[in-house]
């Protein structure tokens, strides 16, 4: 009507927009209302807990079987013996494979060869381990050849630094025995830079 006042319609909130369209559209005002934040306290969602596996213990890696570097017992503290024997255990003489712990004692280590160099408790040996890294003039290491222990049939060389406790159960494989005559030469030398009584 002419002259009369115009009336100006108030804005249409965001809520009553979305039920204007949800009655007009059914399905696709219902989804829209998914978006808009609710007037309701929401249930709180809780995540079930991931399922954890137990630990397993790995031979020679974690638990009471791992191989650990060990403080070089003082002199006559450790008897070298030489007694090879292929009944699955570690026996002085054999070149073992077993898990080695780097230096950093991390966690971080690798399954490599060790040679035993004598008896330190019923159910644990103490071992030297082994490295194809050459270290010719090293007085840390001892150059002994090559063996069965070596797949790719590389030289080796005796760490006589770095002692390790060796657990009959963290014995990965038996890998071979060191003839006696390059054993004599590794008990030499830890005999010279230990004091440690050697023979059986």
């Amino acid at each position: 009507m002419r002259g009369a006042s115009r009336i100006s319609a108030a804005p249409l909130s965001r809520a009553a927009i979305v039920t204007t369209v949800t009655q007009r559209t059914g399905l696709l005002g219902a989804l829209q209302r998914l978006f808009l934040p609710s007037s309701r306290p929401s249930a709180t969602m809780t995540a079930p807990a991931p399922h954890t596996a137990p630990e397993r213990e790995e031979p020679g890696r974690t638990g009471t079987t791992a191989t650990v570097e060990i403080t070089p017992p003082g002199r006559g503290g450790l008897q070298v013996t030489y007694a090879p024997a292929r009944d699955g255990d570690p026996d002085a003489g054999e070149v073992v494979w077993t898990w080695v712990p780097y230096t950093e004692n991390d966690g971080r280590g690798k399954d490599r060869p060790v040679l035993v160099i004598g008896r330190q408790s019923a159910d644990r040996v103490y071992a030297v381990r082994l490295t194809s890294k050459a270290h010719d003039g090293d007085r840390d290491f001892l150059a002994i050849g090559s063996g069965t222990w070596d797949a790719q049939g590389r030289p080796s060389w005796v760490d006589i630094e770095q002692i390790y406790s060796v657990h009959n159960d963290g014995l990965r494989r038996e890998a071979a025995a060191l003839d006696l005559e390059r054993f004599v030469r590794v008990a030499d030398a830890l005999h010279k830079r230990y004091g440690w009584v050697v023979g059986n």
